[in-house]
């Protein structure tokens, strides 16, 4: 009859009294004893308020209630989809909304509404994987800088994806150690594209120089990762690299003459569809015919397949004395035993080049190591 008695009232008091009178009817929801009757009558109350024209009293049973286990699930639904400044208690807060009701909101819901989704104290995956989906950039930057989000590694390389273009999203991603390496490389790719397109860099240097130092530089970071990466991470990384056409000679080359041996496997592994121990076995003791067999499978052309066996080679000696560094070693001397050859054109010939820049650019490196020692010598 209170309760009766309540909503008789309701239809001629003001806002600021219902909105009072709505606070009070959703603590006392909460916290104090009712019968089962008693608390269907509450229930049926806040209900009514819902469709109440004041937005002072949709907030008032909100900020009353969503924080509660014990809130009526209804009741926070609709509060959940009211307009922002309502919604965002029930949505921030509410632990009566499970994942599959985050992730409805999330599809059907505005901007404003999947940022106080990612801004929850515990994010999903599952949530997670929606916002990285059909997110903006203000979401996912909430979402990424949200320390209680729980974010699965394909959903960090679909962030990578969608809006690696972002130099935002960029960092927060990089800054990441539980960014997978395919994710990474993506990232890469997103920093050489704003390179490319940068008019001033462009003025300075012209569009198909930019390119090229673009497309070195790009490669250069990918055989970084690719020496840094988990022995877990390289089947996907390598995958990847594939399907997006990057596992070319020039790049296996580079991955071969670096001593990114873990990786260069995988490639060929994957290249080849021999079996991983067979692969390891014939690259670490194979006969040079074993080896080179097992190049023209992996779809290499005769002609380079001979430059990547003396590479193998090389490789394996500079492991055994250990003297220098890896791709100074196998750079300087597989460029020593091509230049005697006449037969160093085509596919060859631009392989060579290629190694060429990278013992140029080992040697720069050690030059200014060696300055570098030298000038704390002598302070």
């Amino acid at each position: 009859m209170i309760v009766e008695a309540f909503l008789r009232w309701v239809e001629t008091a003001k806002a600021g009294d219902r909105a009072k009178a709505a606070s009070a009817l959703g603590r006392a929801y909460l916290q104090s004893e009712m019968s089962r009757d008693e608390r269907n009558a509450a229930e049926m109350a806040m209900t009514f308020l819902l469709d109440d024209p004041s937005p002072k009293v949709r907030l008032a049973i909100a900020e009353a209630i969503a924080w509660s286990p014990d809130a009526p699930r209804a009741i926070v639904l609709s509060l959940a989809g009211d307009q922002a400044e309502i919604a965002c208690h029930a949505i921030t807060c509410s632990p009566v909304l499970s994942d599959a009701d985050l992730v409805d909101l999330a599809a059907r819901g505005s901007a404003v509404t999947r940022m106080l989704i990612a801004a929850r104290s515990i994010v999903s995956r599952p949530v997670s994987a929606a916002l990285a989906e059909i997110g903006e950039e203000e979401d996912v930057l909430c979402l990424l800088e949200n320390e209680g989000a729980a974010i699965a590694p394909h959903s960090l390389k679909r962030i990578a994806e969608r809006l690696g273009d972002c130099c935002e999203v960029r960092n927060l991603l990089a800054d990441r150690v539980d960014l997978p390496a395919d994710a990474r490389q993506l990232l890469t790719q997103h920093v050489s594209n704003a390179l490319i397109n940068l008019p001033l860099a462009q003025a300075a240097i012209g569009s198909s120089r930019l390119q090229r130092v673009a497309r070195e530089a790009t490669e250069s970071a990918i055989v970084s990762i690719a020496g840094e990466i988990a022995p877990r991470e390289v089947a996907d990384l390598v995958e990847h690299l594939r399907v997006s056409g990057r596992l070319t000679p020039s790049f296996l080359m580079h991955t071969l003459c670096s001593g990114k041996i873990e990786f260069f496997a995988g490639a060929i592994v994957n290249l080849s569809g021999c079996d991983e121990r067979r692969v390891r076995s014939i690259l670490a003791t194979g006969r040079m015919h074993a080896v080179r067999a097992l190049y023209e499978s992996a779809g290499l052309a005769r002609d380079i397949s001979v430059t990547f066996v003396e590479a193998t080679l090389l490789w394996r000696e500079a492991c055994r004395t250990n003297s220098g560094t890896m791709l100074s070693n196998v750079c300087g001397r597989l460029l020593q035993t091509f230049r005697s050859r006449d037969a160093t054109h085509g596919a060859v010939q631009e392989l060579l080049e290629m190694v060429e820049k990278l013992h140029v650019a080992e040697q720069r490196q050690s030059a200014r190591g060696y300055a570098y020692m030298t000038a704390l010598a002598a302070a």
